[in-house]
């Protein structure tokens, strides 16, 4: 599927607001990949579809974790991380896309895992750092991603745990798995 088939599926999901998000996800996905060696394409493609079940209806979602079998414990976790596997299940579904590495990195854009690949960090820390976003920390993220993915994907992991904790939210198991997974292997790189 090209650029312009993807877009055209996605904009059709999201709002105005959301699509120019995407559009700078993109953006940033396609420079991480081309400075750390990733698949550009794979890359942009992931970008564009990560969030394109983001305004599906909270029972919709709701209904594909349980048929799907999608990891379940996430139904006792805020609605906001749903649309990450239920996103990769459908663009599977319906824009025929069966590229695992494309769906992985869909479905973990919001939540990591452990042993996440060069593409999942690249779709994960693109969503975060995208030049649409402002918010506390993001710039120190931004300059940690022209200098080494990981420290960056670290940093991002850890604003968003602290953010979580201030707010007094609860925090889904695997984004605490996937900061331990990174700083281990950091860790072990030393």
């Amino acid at each position: 599927m090209n650029r312009n088939e993807a877009l055209q599926l996605v904009k059709a999901q999201l709002t105005e607001k959301r699509y120019v998000h995407t559009l700078g996800v993109a953006e940033s996905a396609v420079e991480l990949a081309e400075r750390y060696g990733a698949d550009i394409k794979k890359a942009e493609l992931a970008a564009i579809f990560h969030d394109y079940a983001k305004f599906r209806p909270k029972e919709e979602m709701k209904q594909i974790i349980m048929e799907q079998n999608i990891t379940k414990d996430l139904l006792d976790y805020h609605s906001e991380l749903w649309h990450a596997p239920v996103g990769a299940y459908l663009v599977e579904q319906e824009a025929g896309i069966t590229d695992q590495e494309i769906l992985d990195a869909i479905a973990y854009h919001t939540s990591g895992r452990i042993g996440m690949t060069l593409l999942d960090k690249i779709v994960y820390l693109a969503d975060y750092i995208e030049p649409g976003r402002s918010f506390p920390g993001v710039e120190e993220v931004r300059k940690l991603a022209e200098q080494n993915l990981d420290a960056a994907v670290i940093q991002a992991v850890r604003n968003t745990i602290n953010f979580l904790m201030m707010k007094k939210q609860v925090i889904y198991p695997a984004t605490f798995h996937t900061y331990n997974d990174l700083i281990k292997n950091l860790k072990e790189k030393m």
